[in-house]
């Protein structure tokens, strides 16, 4: 049985323990996503059939690993819903350079490249142009950082 005195000490430290214990830090998604759309509703299939950053539409929307994808058209649709881990890109759309030094970053639909058939997204193009200096090597380093590196 607990005593007093030993009751009114453990209630003083509680909050002392509450200031010094830390929240666990939320890990980021597996998707990155702007309030529930990945890659800022941009068509993944498009980078592959057109070449470029192609909005999408509401119309032709699905929902995959916990975030919606818009396409532009039925057929990029159909072509994500067959086989999204062929068009949905490298480590769940973050920065494909953050993920090779260790770290989440966001990114931008249009710092994007395409190797290896695989698409890579990028925090800017600024970042882009620093990736596509040693792509191999980032891929290899960014390989081994995901997905550990979501958790923060």
């Amino acid at each position: 049985m607990t005593s007093r005195r030993q009751f009114l000490a453990l209630a003083a430290g509680l909050p002392a323990i509450g200031v010094l214990a830390r929240p666990a830090l939320a890990a980021s998604p597996e998707i990155f996503n702007t309030d529930g759309i990945a890659v800022h509703g941009y068509d993944v299939v498009g980078y592959f059939t057109d070449g470029k950053a192609v909005d999408g539409n509401d119309a032709y929307m699905t929902k995959w690993r916990g975030a919606m994808w818009r396409f532009a058209s039925a057929e990029n649709l159909e072509s994500f819903e067959m086989n999204p881990r062929a068009y949905a890109p490298a480590y769940g759309g973050y920065c494909a350079y953050a993920m090779a030094k260790g770290y989440v970053a966001t990114s931008v639909p249009e710092a994007w490249t395409i190797y290896e058939n695989r698409l890579y997204l990028n925090f800017s193009k600024g970042v882009r142009r620093r990736w596509r200096k040693d792509i191999p090597g980032y891929v290899a380093a960014a390989d081994a950082n995901w997905p550990a590196a979501l958790q923060g």
